[in-house]
């Protein structure tokens, strides 16, 4: 395991974009909530800190920017007035996180995905998928993606939806920043493109 953490360091320094690309789970989380992935219920199921509400909010950041909090889990869509709209998230582990400040470069509904040639190398079972998998409820990017970019340029980190909505308040991901489905299209409405999006 210190093997693959390390490699996976030394992929990030490489090519941070190759080798975050993908934005899927690095490993199939355990429930501890015992309850059954196939039956999970984000409205039902999911721990209520990480339901979508409207929350109280000071910062530096102005109304309309996102501000993920990943030490936290949070994602805070900056209202006027001192409030923000507050959605659990997941993150990616130690080492593979996006830090630091960048726009929405563009936005896709449904998307597709595809797992970039580094994943494949680190997991040959994604081979089987190296020709994409279309946007639908099967797709790891869940319903909706938005698309960090810095200086024009695609980072390769997303905020995006999920179908393992489980893993919400978790560290499990590539590197992305997830939100159920439910979540990421309620934020995808509300989010134009060249939002600012500070990642801490």
């Amino acid at each position: 395991m210190d093997n693959l953490r390390i490699s996976r360091r030394a992929l990030m320094l490489a090519g941070l974009g190759m080798a975050v690309g993908g934005c899927i789970p690095t490993g199939r989380p355990t429930l501890t909530t015992g309850f059954d992935p196939k039956t999970f219920d984000p409205a039902r199921d999911l721990d209520p800190r990480f339901r979508r509400q409207q929350v109280d909010f000071s910062g530096p950041d102005q109304a309309g920017t996102i501000v993920v909090n990943t030490s936290e889990r949070f994602l805070y869509a900056v209202e006027p007035g001192g409030t923000a709209m507050r959605y659990g998230v997941g993150v990616g582990e130690e080492g593979l996180s996006f830090k630091g400040t960048a726009k929405i470069g563009r936005k896709a509904d449904w998307p597709s995905w595809t797992p970039t040639a580094s994943m494949i190398e680190r997991k040959p079972r994604l081979a089987q998928y190296a020709g994409g998998v279309p946007g639908g409820p099967n797709n790891p990017l869940g319903a909706r993606a938005m698309y960090l970019y810095q200086g024009g340029q695609d980072t390769m980190f997303r905020v995006h939806g999920t179908n393992e909505p489980w893993t919400i308040g978790t560290a499990v991901s590539n590197g992305c920043i997830r939100l159920t489905n439910d979540d990421i299209i309620d934020l995808y409405d509300r989010t134009p493109v060249g939002t600012v999006v500070r990642v801490i």
